[in-house]
């Protein structure tokens, strides 16, 4: 039987070695309702061109270990933080997810995951160790290529969808809109899609670039309210 204290603070895995880019320490809006910290993966498949983290697409050979630190502070956080979000980049492009959530769920977290699903197969294996996921769906699937910069892209993020759903999760679908690459008529399209596959909450931001600007004009009134009308829950971000 493994002693009480192992149970209250089991240690570190040396396995881990998830390449982390950085680290929020408090934040209400990443993980609905709950207060969370955020750790931010390291690489990404796909090059958006609009992302926000463009810095942590690329992942970094793993000469120091960045995990430690970053778990340790969160062993300090139990009691203060109800759960702790795995962002990026894109986390499910690191294998070492895998130890890393397990390490944070048996320190008492809830664990939330913010993808936008290139990996469904992982997907698929994470999932019954996490609470709730943000899935970032980019673009109705004939645009998803000229979005995300890689073939075939689409059709990994709607098998991820589809996993979502299919599991029960608590989940999020959002769009970060550049109309400079999408059509009014594409966003119609693209939450028009989602409804079909069953999709009840979704979120509508606005793209920005590095000085925190948006990057094109914002859709009409009647443009919002149709893609509203497709939602139980519909909210529109920046």
């Amino acid at each position: 039987m493994p002693s009480v204290a192992t149970l209250e603070n089991p240690p570190p895995s040396p396995r881990v070695r998830l390449a982390v880019g950085g680290l929020t320490p408090l934040t209400t809006i990443d993980y609905p309702s709950r207060l969370s910290a955020v750790v931010y993966c390291r690489g990404c498949p796909w090059r958006c061109g609009y992302c926000h983290n463009a810095s942590l697409q690329s992942p970094e050979p793993q000469t120091v270990d960045t995990w430690t630190p970053v778990r340790n502070f969160l062993n300090r956080r139990r009691g203060l933080l109800d759960a702790v979000v795995f962002s990026g980049g894109e986390p499910t492009s690191q294998k070492a997810l895998f130890a890393a959530v397990r390490e944070i769920a048996a320190l008492g977290f809830e664990v939330g995951l913010h993808t936008a699903g290139p990996y469904p197969n992982r997907l698929r294996q994470l999932l019954p160790l996490i609470d709730w996921v943000g899935m970032d769906i980019k673009a109705p699937l004939n645009r998803y290529d000229a979005i995300t910069g890689v073939p075939g892209s689409g059709d990994r993020a709607f098998a991820s969808a589809r996993l979502i759903l299919d599991h029960g999760i608590a989940y999020e679908f959002r769009t970060t809109l550049d109309l400079t690459l999408l059509s009014r008529d594409d966003v119609v399209r693209l939450a028009e899609t989602l409804a079909d596959l069953g999709v009840r909450n979704f979120a509508l931001q606005r793209a920005r670039d590095e000085k925190r600007q948006p990057t094109s004009s914002w859709l009409d009134d009647a443009t919002i309210g149709r893609i509203e009308s497709c939602f139980v829950n519909f909210v529109m971000r920046g």
